[in-house]
């Protein structure tokens, strides 16, 4: 009795749906009926796999009239169906989205990051100079390695952008040797292009010493006109001896606060690229070596390195080496004793 009063109160409610509802329910009971008639046990078939996808997206009562399997299993067949489809239109033809990035380029990352150990940053800014067009992202993504950059405040950054030109440090740092004795490293360098404007090296720096070193990096007719804050930080050996000697330069001392080395940032990161790139790969043996070594990295810190600091390009300005027009390969070109390269197209063999 229950069975018979549902199927009236059905038949009284189809009055009232679409023709469009009506002519689709037909189809999936008729679609059913047949698949049931087949034989005992119904076989579904592709073909029937696709009535029922397709069905799915033209009515959305579908699910009510589906009987000879769960709706579940319709919405797995769409699934499948579209991972077929995309698994197909990747094999037959280019799918739309980022362009592929060639072979040479992604070789040329991971030969840059085995020769140097550098990070993304550096290789994708010696990929800038080979005149390669990739983002620093898709570098990333094709290292055996990810190393994280470290996080940048934005206002500290915009105020280096706008006093960076006038600006200038100096630091020293040590250098033991071989026999254990202490080296110190004096040098000076602007802040606009991470370009060292003077270095030298002792065995026992005095205030003095300090001051000779200034006078050489900063002449009277040069200080004024193209520096005017010297940072640096408290050490004792820059005494009211070198600040009198900076002042008369034309040049503001502007010293750090007490353990904030972070507030000569340039010069602790010229520290830190020095011992990563040189120093933790050597022993210096006296200072005659350390002169060479330093000679050596610092030709090749101005000339060849890429810098984040001055957009990924060298201190000394270094040009894009267009790729020729014939065959060619990248050349690597050995500096600082093979310790790193410099990367310029070259005719092929």
């Amino acid at each position: 009795m229950l069975r018979h009063l549902r199927a009236t109160i059905a038949a009284i409610l189809s009055g009232f749906r679409s023709r469009r509802e009506l002519v689709l329910e037909n189809l999936a009971l008729r679609q059913q009926l047949a698949t049931v008639l087949q034989k005992r046990r119904p076989l579904i078939r592709p073909a029937d796999r696709a009535f029922w996808v397709v069905l799915r997206r033209l009515w959305s009562g579908w699910a009510d009239a589906v009987v000879i399997v769960k709706p579940e299993t319709v919405i797995g067949w769409h699934r499948a169906g579209f991972a077929l489809y995309w698994r197909w239109l990747s094999k037959t033809g280019r799918p739309p989205g980022r362009p592929a990035v060639a072979r040479q380029v992604r070789d040329l990352v991971r030969r840059m990051e085995s020769e140097n150990g550098w990070g993304a940053p550096r290789i994708h800014g010696e990929l800038l100079k080979l005149g390669f067009s990739v983002s620093e992202r898709t570098v990333s993504r094709y290292m055996r390695q990810h190393r994280r950059r470290p996080e940048r405040r934005q206002r500290w950054l915009t105020f280096l952008r706008n006093h960076r030109e006038v600006i200038v440090a100096m630091d020293f740092f040590v250098v033991p040797t071989a026999t254990f004795r202490l080296l110190y490293v004096w040098f000076a360098i602007r802040h606009s292009r991470r370009e060292v404007v003077h270095w030298s090296v002792t065995e026992r720096p005095t205030a003095s010493w300090v001051v000779q070193q200034l006078r050489e990096a900063f002449p009277f007719d040069e200080a004024g006109r193209r520096s005017r804050y010297l940072v640096f930080d408290r050490d004792t050996i820059f005494s009211a001896e070198v600040i009198a000697a900076v002042a008369s330069m034309a040049l503001e001392p502007t010293r750090t606060s007490y353990q904030s080395p972070w507030q000569n940032g340039v010069a602790e990161r010229f520290v830190g690229t020095v011992r990563r790139d040189l120093l933790d790969h050597v022993i210096v043996v006296d200072d005659e070596h350390l002169r060479r070594l330093l000679g050596e990295y610092l030709a090749y810190y101005h000339g060849d390195r890429t810098h984040l600091g001055v957009e990924k390009d060298a201190p000394v300005a270094r040009p894009v080496d267009l790729r020729p027009a014939e065959a060619a390969a990248v050349h690597a070109h050995r500096r600082v004793g093979g310790l790193h390269h410099r990367y310029e197209w070259a005719a092929a063999a």
